[in-house]
């Protein structure tokens, strides 16, 4: 009633005679409640409700238009003003972490100067000082960091709470003071709309990572949420609480056993033995801390697990502090000696990397945090009718099984199998029946399925030259170029669980495939989505039919400039009608980057990194094969596949499996040749297809044939041949590319911006239809002006959009269609430049 009688005193329609009318309460609520149902009504609707509501007859139908726009401008300003209102809060809570920040650091300067101040008073002393006096002051120094809080403790509760509250002294250091020099993460700037304040450790003993920032959770959900580890960390295994102990100042004390995940086939998967201690501060923060135990500091003890590598975590936890007008500002710290020394020294990079660390943990458990806000704020229902925390769910499936293929551990009923004689790929089977509840279920008509065991074929090869996330968008969008179709639906077949009713719904085609897009987290760029691989018989308006081969697909790591970003395509068969404990078999692709350390022989080698390697007890070394130049861009990528069958037959799928990821190896050998820098910018690099005139007098050719329909040069005037005149055309700022004069026109060569607008390669540039580049609104656009072209030789093209090879939209300010002749004054092709063109 307040908001009817403030409409009454303040809203007002404008008449033509400048007056103004006002309202009653009763008119404004009709109003009111017709606008919520039509926020925008047209003029038809408008006189319909003056016939309907007698109240408003005494109202004319533009004072009704003008009331309805002050409404929908009053919306929109309120809209605007709470959005506001929300930025603000998020700039002071930002605000006040860099304050925090800028505090730190000062005391980090006025620590350091007055370290170099002693320091050089030291060496004067030295200098002066007798050799007794001198060593008698290194004792007395070193007696100094004896303090009795590095004494051994006991495994009673007074002990424990002894190292607990050591812990949480530490790690308050590290989130908030100087313990540790921390380093701005490269590539990630402070700012409203980043994920917080990224930190890296400079010059201390393992790898350990910072983040600071604003989550809408209040703290005790933030901290729910954080002590459930393996449901935002991919690579934690399993977290088993021990033992809870409380404590008097209304803490919890905790003693954990986790186990982490190996990334990659090559490495031993991680463990650790650890107290957490939760408790309260005085300015009522909350604190979740973490620390290793170890005989340095005495408490109980855990056997060394079979498989595993015991790593340490330092002093790491969550400072959780409640934020004016609703939320928590956070300080995460992620400390750990994850004991490299137990790897080839090759992959040493990936566990000696604090910026992996950041991406793969502490990034990662505050997008958690803002993905769930975000969540609890719309209340949201996505693709299939089902929420983001579903959503989620399938994704984290999706990895954990990999994983679980990935790592074969003995306790899921993983035992490895005899090689044929070469080592490239590993099989493992698994024929438990708790492995196989969760993969083959009884068919709802009552017969068993056959399929009663897995198997899984897996290797790690290294790469390159070739960046990660460029790597796996091909894979991703172009199938065809390493995947079996036949095996695909194979897979798909032996994890049907009988016949259901599948619902009809409609995907679009996308690169090849049928993509149906589940989930898009833009902060990550992090996707999950349905394909569509093949329908059997004809399907009109891209509708399912029941014997269509579906995957789930995960796909992350997809931004080429973030920095120790992993990257992952990680699929499963699905039925179509699939639910969200419906069995999954992950199979794919993970790509980690290897930030430094020595380098493959040859730009194109991308060999099993098994066989190169030579492991001894004391830790690794590299072969002579694996030394040249350290400044090339490296990565290790690790693949398993997963296979159902009849256990008697693993023979046969054995030996089908090793030969299917040796033909995917292959193809990935293939694909980062071609994608390699080092290879597009080589001449080599610029050949078309067989049946194509050489690249230099394909370049020629276009740019007399530009001269002679349009009467001016393309390029400038050289006189250095066709070599200059490629070079040229190859770096020219606008994007240039040709196709083929056939029914489907195809593209046959791009210069490096085309390749750029395309969003492609030279080699996957020849699966590109001209078609597939333009809308509905192009394709007329083009077919008008094509009878033009052939006839005239060339056509100006108004400016407009089309879509790369990824999907995205690109404008061009305009585009010039020309006829390209060759030495016969035959057409060859037709070429196509686009000027000024962008991303949208």
């Amino acid at each position: 009633m307040m908001a009817v009688a403030t409409y009454c005193n303040e809203f007002k329609a404008g008449m033509d005679n400048g007056k103004y009318v006002r309202y009653t309460p009763e008119q404004v609520e009709a109003l009111e409640r017709f606008y919520h149902e039509c926020p925008k009504p047209s003029s038809i609707r408008r006189q319909q409700l003056i016939r309907e509501c007698p109240i408003l007859s005494n109202i004319e139908p533009k004072q009704i238009k003008v009331w309805f726009q002050n409404r929908r401008c009053r919306e929109k300003q309120r809209k605007e003003a709470l959005r506001l209102q929300a930025v603000n809060r998020k700039l002071t809570a930002m605000n006040k972490l860099l304050m925090e920040e800028n505090d730190r650091l000062q005391k980090q300067v006025s620590q350091l100067v007055y370290e170099n101040s002693y320091f050089r008073q030291q060496t004067q002393n030295t200098t002066l000082a007798t050799t007794d006096a001198s060593c008698e002051s290194v004792v007395t120094n070193g007696q100094h960091h004896l303090t009795p809080q590095h004494l051994p403790r006991d495994a009673s509760p007074a002990g424990l709470l002894s190292i607990a509250e050591e812990t949480l002294t530490e790690f308050l250091s590290k989130a908030t003071g100087t313990a540790v020099e921390w380093v701005q993460m490269p590539g990630m700037k402070p700012g409203p709309d980043s994920v917080g304040i990224v930190a890296i450790s400079h010059g201390c003993t393992g790898v350990a990572a910072r983040v600071c920032g604003l989550v809408g959770l209040e703290p005790t959900r933030v901290a729910e949420i954080l002590k459930d580890r393996p449901s935002w960390f991919r690579d934690c295994r399993a977290v088993d609480v021990l033992n809870v102990l409380p404590t008097g100042n209304g803490g919890t004390i905790e003693l954990l056993y986790m186990q982490l995940y190996a990334p990659t086939t090559l490495a031993p998967p991680r463990d650790f033995w650890l107290l957490r201690y939760t408790s309260v501060l005085d300015d009522s923060s909350l604190v979740v801390c973490e620390r290793s135990l170890s005989n340095t500091q005495g408490g109980p003890s855990m056997p060394i697990v079979q498989h595993f590598v015991r790593a340490e975590m330092l002093p790491s936890g969550y400072l959780i502090r409640p934020c004016e007008g609703g939320g928590s500002i956070i300080h995460i710290v992620d400390h750990m000696d994850l004991e490299a020394f137990s790897v080839p020294e090759v992959l040493r990079p990936l566990y000696e990397s604090s910026t992996i660390l950041a991406q793969r943990a502490t990034m990662a458990a505050l997008r958690q945090l803002r993905q769930i806000a975000q969540e609890v704020s719309r209340s949201t229902v996505t693709g299939w009718g089902r929420r983001p925390a579903a959503l989620r769910a399938l994704s984290q499936r999706l990895s954990r099984g990999f994983n679980e293929a990935l790592n074969g551990f003995t306790d899921e009923g993983w035992s490895m199998m005899g090689n044929d004689g070469l080592d490239d790929v590993t099989i493992l089977l698994n024929s438990s029946p708790g492995k196989i509840m969760g993969a083959n279920l009884a068919f709802a008509n009552g017969f068993p399925v056959m399929n009663n065991a897995i198997l899984c074929a897996k290797a790690s090869m290294l790469l390159q030259n070739v960046p990660p996330a460029i790597l796996l968008r091909f894979l991703r969008e172009h199938r065809s170029e390493w995947a079996d179709s036949n095996i695909d639906a194979y897979s798909a077949a032996a994890l049907k669980v009988g016949s259901c009713s599948m619902p009809v719904f409609r995907v679009a085609s996308f690169g090849g495939q049928v993509i149906l897009p589940l989930a898009h987290t833009i902060e990550h760029e992090e996707f999950l989505e349905i394909i569509k691989l093949e329908s059997v018989g004809p399907c009109q308006d891209n509708s399912v039919m029941p014997n269509d081969v579906f995957l789930l697909q995960h796909y992350s790591g997809v931004d080429e400039n973030a920095v120790g970003m992993c990257s992952e395509l990680i699929f499963a068969p699905i039925d179509a009608a699939f639910s969200d404990d419906a069995p999954l078999l992950p199979s794919g692709f993970r790509i980690i980057p290897l930030d430094s350390g020595v380098d493959a022989s040859s730009p194109n080698r991308t060999l099993d990194l098994a066989s190169a390697l030579e492991v001894g007890a004391t830790g690794s070394r590299v072969s002579g094969d694996y030394s040249g130049n350290s400044n090339s861009t490296r990565s290790v990528m690790t693949i398993a596949f997963q296979f159902p069958f009849e256990s008697h037959l693993h023979e046969n799928v054995a030996s089908m499996a090793r030969q299917y990821v040796r033909s995917i190896i292959s193809s990935v050998q293939r694909v980062a040749l071609a994608l390699s820098p080092s290879h597009l910018s080589s001449h080599s690099g610029l050949r078309p297809p067989p049946g194509t005139p050489e690249a230099h007098t394909l370049a020629c050719w276009i740019c007399r044939s530009y001269r002679n329909y349009l009467g001016m040069e393309l390029l400038k005037p050289s006189n250095e041949g066709s070599e200059s005149i490629l070079k040229t055309l190859w770096h020219h700022q606008d994007a240039i590319m040709c196709c083929t004069l056939k029914a489907l026109p195809v593209f046959t060569f791009a210069n490096q911006a085309g390749l750029d607008m395309l969003e492609t390669t030279l080699v996957a540039l020849q699966d590109i239809t001209l078609e597939k580049i333009f809308d509905d609104h192009g394709r007329k656009t083009l077919s008008l002006e094509f009878p033009q072209i052939m006839q005239q030789g060339f056509a100006c093209l108004q400016g407009g959009i089309c879509l790369s090879s990824m999907g995205r939209p690109v404008s061009y300010e305009r585009g010039i269609a020309w006829k390209v002749l060759n030495e016969e004054e035959n057409s060859h092709c037709i070429c196509f430049l686009f000027v000024n063109w962008s991303f949208i």
